[in-house]
């Protein structure tokens, strides 16, 4: 059978689906548009079942593009996804809004189960159901009580899915609700419906009057129109601080994983093209996308405490009121946020956005909030052109331009979602429409797949495109015109000679000359006269290039131009290289002028194939993370342009 689970949001639909279903689940898409659907197999009787899982919804009647999938697949019997059996997931402890949507399904002649769901929270509401009368009401549906979150009343769901009855005929309120298309006419029928409803909720349900629940006297404090944004300020720094310093471990053993792997590969094989093409190209490729998963895992691990919690609800309502005026949404400060680290799990976390507008414009100014991989650039480049004087006595130059790079990145990305908001057109209206659950313990298992399925999603998905990224950027720089390389690297030995190069600045020296004269060396010289106006020759125009793998490649790229030994870090001997550099005119070429340009580059500049890759992958298109990569492009060249004429 195909079965469909749908709910209103935060009913307990994903519990329901990951206690169903277990680790046999994957995302894909609902064909013909860009929603996410998430399918899982579940086995009854020996039977192999597919459970699609629906976007959440409060009606039938659709609003967005998401409820839009949920209609058309549910109104339509010839439809794709149209199914064989509704579950519908209710909360117990809100009965009478749950009901619109389960009334709706009903009556639409569907076989349906309906899973009482969080009768643990009903209970300790004091909130009692009389099933039986409830099922009078909707005698052709299956009525079964559950607690997803702790994985109670799986047999049940499964017996009933499979003994539903599959004739109906019964209908709760008679409406043709296919072909209602005017929307007074679904606000009527809507209010028709909620008129049954009540009358319904009246007989099968009865609460005990009780105190101030304690989720109320919570939220007193939480979404406190100044305690608030102060205790979320709070939460997110420790969010962050742990992400730092956790992820840094893993990452830096990942790190060092794959460059041992590299190097005794190097040593064991026979050398040749395919050694090089894996020590060089397919090993560091396979290590860009793996060394990313502590980072990401992390974050959507604390964003899955906050969520499961009931706490990001209340994030989202407080922040609303100052993001909208800037074309975001409440739920934009999260990925902003997230973006400070990576802006992979930045823009993966926009998901949460409803709004399509809305989340499209935070995904395409997420990569201005500067992330982790610029700190390399940032910090040699400081280093190497801004004095380490103090201010005022007591704050560090360096610190502050470093403060003032990362301002820079925020700001801009406010503006330029300010300026998005007057060029994205949508038919859907911008709007803030959310429930605040009651306050839960999160749930290990839940987390456990929430993590599990974004680190998924990362490394088979944009995983592929990193990877064949990192090999096209290998070819380029190991391969040349003819016997261009080879001719240059034998006149770097002749000139290693005359100077008394050791063997190692020899070997540096040649590797030098030959990637002047690769296919990105002769890209550098190619940009050169482009780049020149910036203040950079064709040495950082290879950087540039590389860059555009990971912006920390910056660096390394350095590294092997000046043709200085990286020992492990250290910094001296590049800063030192890069200070003496001289042009063909003999200026040197990293004034104040040129390294502040180039930290403005790197601030503006979209340097991250993996970035584009999941911006894609979120999209369900090349048009956004071009256009991203366009824009920003223009935006880094003007701004260091600028930066460079008036420093110059």
């Amino acid at each position: 059978m195909k079965i469909a689970l749908i709910g209103n949001p935060n009913t307990g639909k994903s519990s329901v689906f990951n206690m169903l279903t277990g680790m046999r689940q994957h995302v894909g898409n609902f064909p013909g548009v860009t929603v996410d659907k998430k399918v899982g197999k579940l086995t009854i009787d020996g039977e192999d079942h597919v459970l699609v899982d629906f976007p959440g919804t409060y009606s039938i009647y659709p609003r967005s593009k998401d409820e839009e999938v949920v209609y058309s697949n549910l109104t339509d019997p010839v439809a794709g996804e149209h199914p064989d059996c509704a579950v519908v997931v209710v909360d117990a402890s809100n009965l009478e809004r749950n009901l619109l949507l389960f009334s709706q399904i009903y009556d639409l002649k569907i076989p349906v189960v309906m899973i009482l769901n969080m009768i643990d929270l009903a209970e300790r509401q004091e909130i009692v159901i009389d099933v039986d009368q409830l099922n009078k009401a909707f005698p052709e549906a299956a009525i079964v009580q559950s607690n997803a979150r702790v994985k109670v009343g799986k047999q049940k769901i499964l017996d009933a899915i499979t003994t539903v009855n599959s004739d109906r005929q019964h209908v709760f309120y008679q409406s043709d609700l296919a072909h209602i298309e005017d929307e007074q006419a679904q606000i009527d029928e809507t209010k028709g419906r909620f008129a049954e409803i009540k009358t319904l909720v009246d007989k099968v349900v009865s609460k005990r009057q009780k105190e101030e629940s304690a989720s109320s006297k919570m939220d007193k404090i939480l979404v406190h129109p100044i305690l608030g944004y102060l205790i979320f300020a709070i939460i997110l720094i420790t969010i962050f601080q742990f992400i730092y310093s956790f992820a840094s471990v893993p990452m830096d053993y990942i790190d060092a994983a794959f460059a041992w792997l590299s190097q005794e590969a190097s040593e064991t094989m026979s050398p040749g093209i395919f050694t090089d093409l894996l020590t060089q190209g397919i090993i560091p490729g396979i290590g860009g996308i793996v060394i990313f998963i502590p980072q990401i895992a992390l974050l959507f691990f604390f964003i899955g405490i906050l969520e499961e919690s009931g706490y990001l609800s209340r994030v989202v309502f407080i922040m609303d009121r100052l993001m909208r005026p800037l074309g975001l949404n409440g739920r934009s400060v999260v990925p902003l946020m997230s973006s400070v680290a990576c802006a992979i799990p930045g823009v993966m976390a926009a998901r949460t956005i409803p709004d399509w507008k809305e989340r499209l414009t935070t995904i395409m100014v997420a990569p201005l909030m500067s992330c982790s991989a610029r700190i390399p650039v940032y910090t040699l480049l400081i280093a190497l052109v801004i004095p380490e004087d103090t201010v005022l006595g007591f704050m560090n130059l360096q610190g502050l331009v470093l403060f003032g790079l990362y301002s820079l990145g925020t700001v801009s990305a406010l503006l330029v979602a300010l300026l998005l908001k007057k060029l994205i057109h949508s038919r859907e209206k911008g709007f803030l429409m959310l429930e605040m659950p009651s306050y839960k313990w999160p749930q290990i298992s839940n987390l456990g797949f929430k993590v599990w399925e974004k680190v998924k999603i990362f490394v088979v998905d944009a995983g592929k495109i990193i990877l064949a990224i990192s090999i096209i950027l290998w070819a380029l720089a190991t391969y040349g015109p003819g016997d261009r390389m080879d001719e240059a690297g034998a006149l770097a030995k002749k000139e290693a000679v005359k100077l008394e190069l050791t063997k190692e600045e020899t070997q540096h020296l040649v590797a030098s000359t030959r990637l002047e004269n690769s296919y990105i060396g002769i890209m550098g010289k190619g940009i050169e006269p482009v780049i020149r106006p910036l203040g950079y020759d064709w040495k950082i125009g290879i950087s540039l290039i590389t860059s555009f793998a990971a912006r920390e490649v910056f660096v390394s790229s350095m590294a092997t131009i000046y043709a200085v030994e990286d020992d492990g870090g250290n910094n001296i001997p590049l800063l030192q290289k890069m200070q003496n550099a001289r042009n063909s005119e003999g200026e040197k070429v990293y004034t104040l002028a040129t390294g502040v340009s180039l930290m403005v580059f790197y601030a503006f500049a979209m340097m991250c194939m993996a970035t584009l890759a999941v911006v894609k992958r979120e999209t369900k298109s090349w048009k956004w993370p071009l256009l991203q990569l366009a824009y920003m492009g223009v935006l880094a060249y003007v701004g260091a342009l600028i930066t460079y004429q008036l420093l110059a």
